[in-house]
């Protein structure tokens, strides 16, 4: 699964091109995304449209749900079920979207019984995209909010110490494809999600101030050595 990301290189040079977005609007780095927060994803709203760089609520709320509490279950969303569960049917469909971001948090469970969390990121450090679902929902009075899910599979390479799984990370040569409303073919659309990368991530710990969502700042991602594990 994926409870807890971050993305904390914003730069609009650097986000745009990688994304393919010409307009970045201004954005603060983050360092303990958490779920029901609003934060970027990239997505096509139409066949044809440019890709649009836009803030989305963390936690998918179907169109026909009826409160917005059924989000704070529905961050991740499994790659093998999401094309059939009603929840996520729709979406997989035709409204997918790319999870900006440059690293994730886990817990790697120690002898001690302990947790240490853990970053997840590339060698590089430059931001990537994990495989998004988004949905629009209004309430009562019609007021709309955009929400989105995380696709997860089988955790690749080092993170499977950490977990058995992991966000679905495409490759940059998938991001239009996957963005495309028109592209609709389950067979195509599954394999792109199975030919997610990832087995060259890196596995670093972090201090256990992650474990708090209310904790932001740069001290999140500071890499521990190991005489800080002890």
């Amino acid at each position: 699964m994926c409870g807890r990301y971050t993305l904390t290189n914003v730069a609009p040079n650097l986000l745009g091109p990688l994304f393919g977005v010409l307009d970045i609007p201004l954005l603060s780095p983050r360092f303990n995304v958490s779920p029901t927060q609003d934060v970027p994803i990239v997505r096509v709203l139409s066949p044809g449209a440019p890709r649009s760089l836009e803030l989305a609520r963390w936690g998918l709320v179907p169109s026909w749900a009826k409160d917005l509490s059924i989000g704070d279950r529905m961050i991740n969303a499994r790659v093998e079920t999401a094309a059939e569960k009603p929840a996520y049917r729709s979406s997989f469909k035709s409204k997918r979207c790319l999870v900006v971001t440059d690293g994730f948090y886990e817990w790697k469970k120690l002898g001690t019984g302990k947790k240490q969390p853990c970053r997840i990121h590339m060698p590089d450090e430059k931001p990537f995209a994990f495989a998004g679902l988004w949905a629009r929902w209004k309430n009562a009075e019609g007021s709309a909010l955009d929400t989105f899910t995380i696709l997860t599979a089988e955790a690749r390479a080092a993170v499977a110490d950490v977990h058995d799984r992991m966000p679905v990370i495409l490759a940059p040569d998938a991001y239009g494809s996957w963005l495309d409303p028109d592209e609709q073919r389950p067979d195509f659309l599954q394999a792109m999600v199975q030919a997610r990368i990832g087995d060259d991530l890196v596995v670093t710990p972090v201090s256990t101030r992650v474990n708090n969502p209310r904790n932001e700042g740069p001290e999140n991602v500071r890499p521990l050595f190991a005489q800080d594990l002890s």
